[in-house]
């Protein structure tokens, strides 16, 4: 009778691991192959399908905006690329906040167009709309962007 041995061992395959991780998958894929952990165990820390992270790792497909602030609690750090300029803030802080354009601009208290045109590099805020976006980023965010931008 031959052995059968269980799916967690290795099948003599290599296994990569992203040395320079360029998207949300590869950092997870990267940190997780560190814990020493199948994907299994991270789909239940995320709190989504064993297909998503195994989607996420293959870059078959990008992890929704709402399951981003677990992705960064699990990585220790947001694999999201810095933001230069005041456009790429808003885009950046709404997605680590895992909030759509939509409730960013009813927390912030725009419409959803003047928003997308901010993010879009469109229209720069002003006036008391610059103050929510400031309340909205942090101070210290906006004044960089908009020395930067």
């Amino acid at each position: 009778m031959p052995l059968v041995l269980p799916q967690s061992y290795s099948s003599g395959q290599v296994v990569r691991i992203p040395v320079r991780p360029q998207t949300v998958g590869d950092h997870i894929r990267k940190r997780r192959l560190g814990l020493k952990m199948l994907q299994r165990e991270v789909a239940e820390q995320l709190g989504v399908e064993k297909t998503s992270v195994f989607n996420w790792e293959a870059n078959t497909s990008a992890p929704e905006v709402r399951f981003m602030p677990a992705i960064i609690d699990f990585l220790g750090y947001d694999p999201l690329p810095q933001a230069n300029t005041l456009a790429e803030h808003l885009v950046r802080h709404r997605t680590s906040l895992g909030l759509s354009q939509k409730q960013s601009a009813e927390h912030m208290g725009v419409d959803q167009g003047t928003l997308a045109k901010w993010e879009q590099g469109k229209r720069e805020p002003a006036g008391t709309f610059l103050g929510l976006v400031k309340q909205f980023l942090g101070n210290e965010e906006v004044s960089d962007a908009r020395r930067v931008g």
